[in-house]
């Protein structure tokens, strides 16, 4: 599930917190990653459970209509099937997911009173009405109301604030997450171990995450000595934290990572810094690298394998 860009980020946030905190060691960045890339898979996992309970929530819905003591035609004809589809009963009754809920203590965490504001507002819908009144079990029907239910939460300002109360990465990993949900969705009924998909890959998070993030680390002095003779007039101290971490981020990429192209490299911390440094940064960034770059080829300290990939 996580991409390179995804674990770049992660790696960029621990080398901030060790830029701002001298007593962090090495170590401790490589664990304090190692429970970010642990946070990433946890977040999917929420997510798909708020929704299940969300789309759930529609059989109390129910009961209460049934329940009334004057029911309109409309709580007449009104049916729990949001949340008690095929589609939706794959998930419920999946034990190796429902094992994976448990493992991570997701079962409690969700409270009933946002579930039920989030299914009420969706409940509002022309498109759940419709869906209502649609009197066949079609498993593409129920599909594309699920869809269009977390369209709809991910619109929701109150759903972001709730996700991000539970999970600080959520801002971070939002288009990540939301992407494997919607998969997700797209591939039901739950197959046995749909969910290994999105498990986050030891070869991105640890060959070269882990990779990455020791490297500049370890050799940040040897890193600065690279990048202080391109800085021209410029003392280093007054490159912002930023941009230097990611300068030195892309200087070991380009040194050690011989399977990853350098257009690759820089194109990827230019398009980091336009999220995450100011509105500068993407230029001065991409004029520092393509320095970096001509000199270190001259050097001969990048060496790339596979053809084009120096290009």
């Amino acid at each position: 599930m996580l991409s390179r860009r995804n674990v770049r980020i992660k790696v960029m946030q621990m080398l901030y917190s060790m830029s701002r905190d001298n007593k962090l060691g090495v170590n401790d960045m490589v664990n304090r990653y190692r429970t970010s890339i642990h946070k990433s898979f946890e977040l999917y996992l929420f997510c798909l459970l708020s929704l299940m309970r969300i789309a759930g929530y529609a059989k109390q819905d129910e009961a209460k209509k049934m329940a009334k003591l004057l029911p309109t035609e409309e709580d007449k004809q009104f049916t729990a099937k949001l949340g008690d589809n095929i589609l939706m009963k794959s998930l419920a009754g999946h034990e190796g997911l429902q094992r994976l809920f448990r493992n991570h203590k997701l079962t409690h965490r969700i409270d009933t009173d946002n579930i039920r504001l989030f299914y009420m507002d969706f409940a509002k819908s022309e498109e759940y009405r419709d869906y209502i009144m649609q009197n066949d079990d079609n498993p593409e029907s129920h599909r594309e109301i699920l869809l269009t239910l977390y369209k709809h939460l991910l619109s929701n300002e109150a759903y972001d604030e709730f996700i991000e109360d539970n999970y600080s990465n959520w801002i971070d990993d939002k288009s990540l997450v939301a992407g494997a949900i919607k998969k997700t969705i797209k591939g039901l009924p739950a197959t046995e171990d749909f969910y290994e998909e999105f498990r986050p890959t030891a070869e991105t998070t640890e060959e070269f995450g882990e990779k990455l993030l020791r490297k500049a680390c370890e050799e940040d002095k040897e890193l600065l000595s690279i990048i202080e003779p391109t800085l021209r007039n410029w003392d280093a101290d007054r490159v912002a934290v930023i941009d230097m971490i990611l300068i030195k981020m892309a200087l070991c990429e380009l040194m050690s990572f011989p399977t990853i192209p350098t257009k690759v490299t820089l194109n990827e911390f230019v398009e980091i810094s336009k999220l995450y440094s100011t509105d500068k940064s993407k230029d001065f960034i991409n004029g520092i690298l393509d320095r970096l770059m001509k000199q270190l080829n001259k050097d001969g300290k990048i060496q790339k394998k596979g053809r084009g990939l120096q290009e």
